[in-house]
């Protein structure tokens, strides 16, 4: 059984203005002292976020206890300080004015070096850790995912506000992720050795303050010995978390168990930075890059060449049943970008956060 592990972050905003929420040092010693399903909250970049680590799970059942376990302490705590806790990928509201930062030392040098950027990071993602056996295997992995993290960032799309606008985009999280330094999908590595190689170059310069600065949709964890898959936006429910991570822990195994072959006119760097772009851009409901051919093909068709592939290590780990079921919710409702445009057409910005508080311990 391949482990993996689950964070998520969250946004907190005002329960009376929709605004990102600015608590004070007591609402975040609060705020730091939820636990639910495994737990505990941790501080971000900004005060007005929250990020949850699940434990090491092994399986659907566990994952979705772990995940609503914590989003049900999350939702009362945050109510209690005046605030709310969200699932989504990009504040739907957000002022002119900086955000703060949260006040770590780490936190404080990323603001020093970027303070334009770090000033409206208003944004969460969903990030996925698959176990590996080492490095080695650890960097094989990150190769082979390398042409299918663009349907992830489709499958995963839940940020289409931005400023009380629709941006149209699936995934605004994702665009605003290119003004970082390191952003985008890694580089291929020749091995362990190139990555390591490549990283302490990048930590030599200026601009590179640690390893959790890299924004790579997919990297070697630091702290772990997993593969780290960032493409994905924070998820309105426990359970489309748990069918991405799914999702991704199969596709790990597939590629370290069975290698595809890649294609390298089909998988460039340029093509698949044009790629993670459509993708953010079109969610599922549009058309993305094949990565076996580099042909535009539309969303559900690139999706069913995935399934193929990940259909053998889904039925090892028992996930079948579960991702089969929330591919066909996603297709019914749709990501959470189409329901979260859906909400905003019918009940506005307001309407939204109240729907978005609601679906948080679901």
């Amino acid at each position: 059984m391949t482990r993996f592990g689950i964070e998520e972050e969250f946004l907190l905003v005002d329960a009376a203005t929709g605004l990102p929420a600015v608590p004070g040092e007591s609402e975040i010693e609060a705020l730091c002292g939820i636990e639910g399903g495994g737990s505990r909250t941790h501080q971000e970049l900004l005060t007005c976020q929250v990020e949850s680590a699940s434990p090491v799970l092994e399986d659907a059942e566990q994952a979705l206890a772990s995940l609503r376990g914590y989003r049900r302490a999350l939702e009362p705590g945050a109510v209690a300080l005046g605030f709310r806790g969200l699932g989504i990928g990009a504040a739907p509201l957000a002022p002119e004015w900086p955000a703060p930062a949260t006040n770590t030392p780490r936190y404080r040098g990323i603001e020093a070096l970027a303070a334009g950027i770090v000033g409206d990071q208003y944004v969460s993602g969903l990030h996925v850790h698959v176990e590996v056996p080492d490095r080695e295997a650890g960097v094989r992995a990150l190769n082979s995912l390398r042409p299918w993290i663009p349907l992830l960032v489709a499958i995963g799309g839940n940020s289409p506000l931005w400023r009380g606008r629709d941006t149209g985009f699936a995934s605004w999280r994702t665009i605003h992720y290119r003004r970082w330094s390191v952003q985008g999908i890694p580089p291929l590595f020749a091995g362990a050795d190139d990555y390591d190689t490549r990283l302490e170059r990048m930590l030599a310069t200026d601009t590179v303050l640690d390893t959790g600065y890299l924004a790579w949709t997919a990297r070697l964890s630091s702290r772990y010995p997993t593969v780290e898959v960032r493409a994905a936006d924070t998820q309105l429910e426990a359970r489309d978390a748990v069918l991405i991570a799914l999702m991704v822990r199969a596709l790990v195994r597939a590629e370290l168990e069975d290698p595809a072959v890649p294609d390298p006119g089909a998988a460039g760097p340029e093509l698949l930075d044009v790629a993670l772009w459509q993708a953010a851009q079109a969610g599922l409901d549009g058309r993305l890059l094949d990565p076996r051919d580099g042909a535009s093909r539309p969303a559900g068709d690139v999706l069913a060449a995935l399934l193929r592939r990940i259909g053998p290590f889904l039925r090892i780990h028992g996930d079948t049943e579960f991702v089969d079921s929330g591919l066909r919710r996603l297709e019914r409702e749709g990501a959470g970008a189409r329901r979260q445009r859906d909400v905003l057409a019918s009940g506005g910005v307001s309407g939204l956060i109240a729907y978005a508080a609601a679906a948080l311990p679901r």
